[in-house]
């Protein structure tokens, strides 16, 4: 297969939001329709087009004449063993794919989908978007100095989407051919209608083609760093310990108005604890200097420390607008055990969310309600209606109950003891053939009814809320397995799906599109590695999110997304907790944020990205 500049590689297919008014007409950009064939541009949006003009100056998130110098030191819980975070093998911290790499677009966190150039300069595409074009920037290059070719660019994506992490995989799927059109120009043509495909081409990382000669791509770990074009390079690590990022002073992009404002620190610096009690502790003694808190009653108690007292360390509370997304505890649907939605359903009913919350938060942050619950796509309450029943239709026969007729999640009356809900799970798990018998739950067989909870080892706060659990699930007659697993062992399992239970956590944003078929589409459900950890299976699921996908109205789009967060709340995977509506980060008081806060709030992208150090 060629590669290089003039080859085509052909595959065939087998949030704040200052003020709300801002907020509502990014809204409304992204349900504008748009079938009009693009001319070259220097953004695009889902719908409609970009929020900002072309000659924008900088993200209004961003601050362009912030000051350069300083750090900022984040605390990690967990390990790593590997610094290549494009491929699935080896454990990798989170923030290197967001620290190091440019795509060729950049997504603006003030708009629900809206690209603007880096690595291109101009994006084209077709009438229907069945083809993009991006031209590169002259004077692109890669943080050795070396340029950004189009032969890096084809490499990169076709690597990426054939061995690379499988986040990667279902984007290259639906790639036809990818071709150079000049010496600074290519172009992707799609085998299927999918609007946000010209999107997600835009985002995928640049990597230089020449470094990976002779060396095993998917198999890298420490060894090799992998060579890319973002603000920061890894200048020093210790395995287990910290990573250290430098700020790049001849970084090619600085004055592109995408990254006006942007790598502004000279180091980030991400250091790892054994568990959250030592991370916190770090912090407390100043190791750390920016802290994010989930846990509001912990951020009422316990930030009175000596630094806070002193005005060394600040407070800050940041609204946004996106979706709660999930947080919880999911059930794997592929295991015997959770393949009944019954079962799912009592475990459900035996979790004591209000007894668990007032002990954890002091009953102070509401539950995530839906995947898109705190946002205008969530599930309306009640029977389905309109668009939303229309769309479910076709598939009455294999919904969940609860789907169309409408479904809540179940309320305790916050005692311990929660004898309405036990009472509840119980009758649920009798009509799935499973009694009580000699005080153990058991089928007709006389087999004990059990599963085991994978949890990763460090997160005191998950293991406090399954010990709860644990507890009211004593009163049926399940005694529960409760694993704690170091991060190496949990990825590997977790990746296998070898797991019953386990915690899980999901953002959602104002525009879902592809990245729904890897969270909950059937095609991918038993890939290992994947990210639909319950193993959901469902056609509805599946015509919904394709439905999104190609939806030419608000209306539409609006409907496909309630309609599949119906059919995921409802299907009862997930027994979810509380949902962080704002976000609270503690952090020295030299680390300073532009007073325009994103509609996205503190999301990839933000922090530390258009923080700034200032004495």
């Amino acid at each position: 297969m060629n590669t290089g500049m003039t080859g085509i590689v052909a595959k065939m297919k087998p949030e704040f939001f200052a003020p709300l008014r801002r907020y509502c007409t990014a809204m409304a950009l992204i349900f504008a329709a748009n079938t009009a064939a693009a001319e070259s541009s220097h953004g695009i949006a889902m719908y409609g087009d970009p929020a900002l003009p072309p000659d924008f100056v900088s993200l209004p998130y961003a601050n362009p004449d912030a000051p350069l110098g300083g750090k900022i030191v984040t605390a990690n819980v967990g390990t790593f063993d590997s610094l290549n975070p494009y491929i699935q093998k080896g454990s990798v911290n989170w923030q290197l794919r967001y620290l190091t790499g440019d795509s060729l677009m950049g997504r603006s966190l003030d708009e629900p989908f809206s690209l603007y150039g880096v690595i291109a300069e101009s994006i084209e595409t077709g009438p229907n978007r069945e083809w993009v074009e991006f031209t590169l920037r002259e004077g692109a290059a890669f943080n050795d100095g070396s340029p950004i070719t189009v032969a890096d660019v084809i490499w990169s994506y076709e690597t990426l989407g054939t061995i690379g992490h499988g986040r990667y995989r279902g984007f290259w799927d639906k790639v036809e051919t990818l071709e150079a059109t000049g010496p600074r120009s290519v172009r992707f043509t799609f085998n299927e209608a999918d609007k946000e495909l010209a999107l997600l081409a835009g985002l995928r990382p640049i990597l230089k083609k020449a470094q990976w000669d002779g060396i095993d791509f998917a198999d890298s770990g420490l060894d090799v760093i992998p060579i890319v074009s973002g603000e920061y390079k890894i200048t020093d690590f210790e395995a287990g310990r910290f990573i250290l990022f430098e700020r790049d002073p001849n970084y090619w992009a600085a004055d592109i108005p995408f990254k006006r404002g942007t790598g502004n620190l000279d180091e980030i610096r991400l250091e790892f604890f054994g568990d959250e009690t030592a991370a916190f502790e770090a912090f407390k003694v100043g190791e750390v200097n920016s802290q994010r808190e989930f846990n509001v009653a912990k951020w009422d108690t316990q930030y009175d420390f000596p630094l806070i007292t002193s005005g060394e360390v600040v407070k800050s509370i940041l609204p946004h607008k996106r979706p709660s997304g999930m947080t919880g505890f999911v059930m794997n649907s592929r295991k015997g055990v959770f393949a009944d939605w019954r079962v799912r359903d009592a475990m459900l009913l035996a979790f004591n969310f209000e007894f668990i919350n007032e002990a954890m938060t002091g009953s102070q942050q509401p539950r995530i309600t839906s995947y898109w619950s705190n946002s205008p796509l969530g599930m309306d309450s009640g029977v389905a209606a309109g668009r939303v029943a229309d769309f479910l239709a076709p598939f009455a026969d294999t919904l969940t109950p609860g789907t169309l007729e409408g479904y809540t999640l179940p309320v305790s009356d916050g005692t311990e003891r929660n004898r309405a809900g036990i009472r509840a799970a119980l009758a649920q798990l009798e009509t799935a053939g499973w009694t009580v018998q000699d005080g153990v739950l058991k089928d007709a067989n006389g087999t004990p009814f059990t599963f085991e909870i994978l949890l990763q080892s460090g997160s005191s706060e998950n293991a406090a809320i399954i010990d709860m659990y644990v507890q009211s699930l004593g009163r049926i007659g399940i005694t529960p397995t409760v694993s704690s697993v170091d991060g190496a062992q949990y990825k590997e399992r977790s990746d296998a799906y070898d797991f019953d239970m386990t915690y899980y956590r999901r953002g959602l944003s104002l525009s879902p599109g592809n990245e729904q078929f890897a969270y909950y589409g059937s095609e991918r459900a038993n890939e290992a590695g994947g990210r639909n950890l319950m193993g959901v299976q469902s056609d509805a699921a599946d015509a919904m999110i394709g439905r999104l996908l190609t939806s030419d109205s608000q209306d539409d789009f609006v409907a496909a997304v309630k309609a599949l967060d119906r059919v995921l709340t409802a299907g009862r995977y997930v027994i979810p907790i509380y949902q962080w509506n704002i976000s609270r980060i503690a952090h020295s008081k030299n680390l300073r944020y532009p007073d325009t806060l994103p509609i996205f709030g503190d999301w990839p992208g933000w922090q530390p990205d258009v923080w700034w150090y200032e004495e």
